[in-house]
């Protein structure tokens, strides 16, 4: 079993009957999603996904889970989603998938999110990975322009056949390639009051509990208040 695999069974032992569930994107919430798939169909789990992209919805139809949109809920007991970084803050970088809005949504209307990764995934200070900003295409090049000179390194996102990357929402995605972040809170807070910036990908104060895959199991760890 790899290790993304054995976070997701792992992550899936916290739904419960009865629970509204936010369903991640990506590669490891994929076998959280299978998971939750088979107990519901093997030992009568009964729950009510939200899903945060296309790809998982498309997932979790074929598995049968019952879905309803972010906007059809009054709340979501528990988000469980995969990161691309994640700190000894427990600060995150998510937006690999290009997922992040619909992502972040989810998790602000969460009682409870769970991160799950990779040993590798967790790191001292966020940065290494590019941090995905979603932006709508009108004034995208001005959005570069701004970044460039901020010493930011803009790259806009483009497939293999060099097409640009489109979101779920149809807007477009600059990767920042930072290296280091010293300072998220103050990064977050100045991307949020740029015009045609519609999200981040820095998940800041949104989790407690990360499960982390290890060669020998996967291990739970809490965020120390």
């Amino acid at each position: 079993m790899n290790l993304k695999e054995m976070v997701g069974i792992e992550a899936a032992k916290h739904v419960k009957s009865g629970m509204v569930v936010g369903l991640g994107t990506g590669s490891t919430a994929y076998y959280m999603v299978e998971e939750i798939g088979r107990r519901m169909k093997e030992e009568g789990l009964d729950i009510v996904g939200v899903t945060t992209s296309s790809a998982t919805e498309n997932q979790a139809k074929e598995l049968g889970i019952p879905l309803k949109s972010i906007d059809e809920v009054s709340h979501v007991d528990l988000t469980i989603d995969g990161a691309d970084e994640i700190s000894q803050a427990f600060n995150g970088i998510k937006g690999g998938g290009a997922a992040l809005l619909f992502e972040k949504i989810v998790a602000t209307y969460s009682k409870k999110v769970i991160w799950i990764v990779d040993q590798s995934k967790m790191v001292e200070d966020l940065g290494k990975f590019p941090l995905p900003v979603e932006v709508i295409p009108y004034g995208s090049d001005q959005l570069m322009r701004l970044f460039t000179e901020k010493g930011l390194h803009p790259v806009l996102r483009q497939d293999e056949q060099k097409n640009i990357v489109k979101t779920d929402s149809q807007n477009y995605i600059i990767d920042l390639h930072l290296e280091q972040i010293k300072d998220p809170d103050e990064l977050a807070n100045w991307l949020d009051k740029q015009v045609g910036v519609v999200e981040h990908g820095l998940f800041l104060h949104m989790v407690d509990t990360v499960i982390v895959g290890y060669e020998d199991g996967p291990k739970t760890l809490q965020a120390t208040k």
